[in-house]
């Protein structure tokens, strides 16, 4: 199967933008369950949310946070995120076009590094992973929600078969499991909870260990 670039992930979330919400909002209420609150309540201090997208997880932010700099592809998506955060009044909130694999941020920069369903499009996660580790201060949080191998066989073997079509129409990776990714980064893994239809969501908290 061939990965998408990053250009050719870009176009594709430029053409779904219009529709992006409808359509995971529903996917997240029969399949995925609630994980951004979760995510959110996590979040302290200065965040970068890598992938943010339309901006969905903006008005979970709450009183612990000082800034949130939102870095995504699209620039259709992040029109979107930019009309959400001006009606939330979220005067804090940077969203920014960028390549989540080279972040445009110094070494030590942040306090959380949020990611939502993100990891699943990335075509490199590991460089992802790798460059939110960079840009935490030691002792910061990565919490991160994603969607991953099926807990039970049938519904991961029937992820195997629509995997081509999924990748090849939006660049969607059903079978990353992004334990691994985080880990390898250099991450010390807090917590790991799998919820969702069949297990598919993972919620993991993880944190850059001080020196």
């Amino acid at each position: 199967m061939k990965q998408p670039s990053t250009a050719e992930i870009a176009a594709i979330f430029d053409r779904y933008a219009p529709n992006y919400d409808r359509q995971i909002g529903w996917f997240e209420r029969v399949v995925l369950g609630d994980a951004r609150t979760w995510v959110i309540g996590h979040a302290r201090g200065r965040v970068v949310e890598i992938a943010v997208g339309t901006g969905l997880n903006l008005p979970h932010y709450g009183t612990d946070v000082d800034r949130v700099t939102g870095i995504d592809l699209s620039r259709r998506m992040l029109d979107i995120a930019r009309r959400r955060a001006t009606a939330l009044g979220l005067t804090h909130a940077d969203l920014r076009q960028g390549d989540v694999q080279a972040l445009d941020l110094p070494d030590d920069s942040a306090d959380t590094v949020v990611s939502t369903y993100t990891f699943c499009t990335i075509p490199d996660p590991q460089r992802a992973a790798a460059e939110a580790f960079r840009v935490l201060v030691p002792g910061g949080r990565f919490v991160l929600a994603e969607h991953g191998p099926a807990t039970a066989l049938p519904a991961r073997t029937l992820q195997r078969l629509l995997q081509p079509l999924s990748l090849h129409f939006g660049a969607d990776h059903l079978l990353r499991n992004p334990l691994h990714y985080l880990t390898t980064a250099g991450f010390v893994i807090d917590e790991t909870h799998r919820t969702g239809r069949a297990g598919l969501t993972f919620r993991i908290l993880a944190h850059k260990p001080l020196p």
